[in-house]
């Protein structure tokens, strides 16, 4: 049972993390821009001291940057940091899908078809924020199983550090289009309980997004 005396603070403090997320996922933040503590506070109607508690939290995620005596900053990524970050991801997510496949029942599968359908109406609706979060359903209920504890805590830290640039991938039509596609040919290859195509389709899924952003953001001496 939580500690009343805790609860308040962790819940403004989880409300400011909540709301710095968003103005990222927006570009109301973009990367590169320095957060403005009081500018946040007055959008969430919180001080500012849960504001600053949740930007050492996410800090600690990869998505904001310290610079003394300057102050927070999105962090902003080159493509390399980026490519590492999705090299790393293959090598989890590979080794996390073939565990738990096994293990997903009835239920898991129908958990997974429904996150499917959240990002396709999202898509559809050109809902950025909404596809987002149905995405990272659909793809941490691909991984979920008992004995998964320390690895899903790793890909969650790397999905959590590029947050910001899944944002700028799914603000391409184009691109929300072909995700919905790709969940489908990951959702067959689930019910057909064949690991290799498993895998297969979402390193593609990974490498597309991971190629297309490399145009958004550019490489170095690019």
């Amino acid at each position: 049972m939580n500690d009343p005396q805790l609860s308040e603070p962790a819940t403004a403090q989880q409300h400011a993390v909540d709301a710095l997320r968003r103005l990222m996922v927006s570009s109301t933040l973009r990367p590169g821009q320095r957060v403005n503590q009081e500018d946040v506070a007055s959008r969430t109607g919180l001080s500012v001291a849960p504001v600053r508690e949740a930007l050492r939290v996410l800090e600690q995620e990869g998505q904001v940057t310290y610079r003394p005596r300057r102050g927070y900053f999105v962090t902003e990524l080159q493509y390399d940091d980026l490519q590492e970050i999705y090299e790393l991801r293959q090598v989890l997510e590979e080794r996390a899908v073939r565990y738990a496949l096994p293990h997903l029942d009835d239920a898991a599968l129908r958990r997974i078809d429904a996150d499917a359908g959240e990002c396709a109406r999202a898509a559809g609706a050109g809902d950025v924020a909404a596809e987002l979060a149905a995405n990272r359903r659909f793809h941490f209920h691909l991984m979920e199983a008992p004995g998964q504890r320390h690895v899903l805590r790793l890909i969650r830290l790397l999905w959590d550090a590029t947050e910001v640039y899944r944002a700028m991938y799914y603000n391409l039509p184009e691109e929300r289009a072909e995700s919905v596609d790709a969940h489908e040919r990951i959702v067959r290859a689930v019910r057909s309980r064949d690991a290799d195509r498993l895998v297969a389709e979402l390193d593609a899924h990974r490498e597309r997004a991971l190629e297309v952003l490399q145009g958004v953001i550019g490489e170095p001496g690019g």
